[in-house]
């Protein structure tokens, strides 16, 4: 006699994983003003992360990017997405022992500019990742608004 009744059973959800800013800095080797990242509000290992970076008018940048029209840079809005990209691939590994080495960006499209005061949202998804060789998707937003949009690939190397 088989027994027809099953039980669902949920999808999983991100991991209910949140990182300051210390606990982000055990991972990447990134260090001030170069680490772009605030905080992970969320993370799938393996598979996605959501990271946050506050823009402030502190941002070293701002003096000469633009002098009264204060604007990041387009480029350090992909690297923000290719550094938490790098934090969900250096998860895999042990705690020191590679880095996450950016090696090129496809498909980049500017949508709006990240003035001081906006908190950008930043989505990485990886599409590929294989030995040591990966590619992801990433989006960078501004509340519902998308600011920038890349493909992303990488090498992880030995540290």
């Amino acid at each position: 006699m088989s027994d027809s009744s099953h039980t669902a059973v949920a999808a999983p959800a991100s991991e209910a994983v949140t990182l300051d800013i210390n606990q982000i800095q055990q991972i990447l080797p990134h260090r001030y003003p170069f680490v772009l990242i605030d905080r992970i509000t969320a993370l799938e290992t393996g598979k996605r992360v959501t990271a946050i970076k506050s823009v402030t008018m502190n941002e070293p940048y701002f003096v000469g990017h633009f002098p009264g029209h204060p604007v990041m840079p387009g480029v350090l809005v992909v690297e923000a997405m290719a550094q938490a990209g790098g934090l969900l691939i250096m998860r895999e590994f042990e705690p020191n022992s590679k880095l996450v080495l950016f090696t090129g960006i496809d498909k980049c499209k500017f949508r709006k500019q990240v003035t001081p005061g906006d908190q950008l949202r930043i989505e990485v998804e990886v599409l590929a990742f294989r030995r040591n060789v990966g590619r992801m998707q990433g989006a960078a937003y501004v509340g519902d608004q998308l600011a920038c949009e890349a493909e992303l690939s990488c090498v992880v190397i030995d540290r």
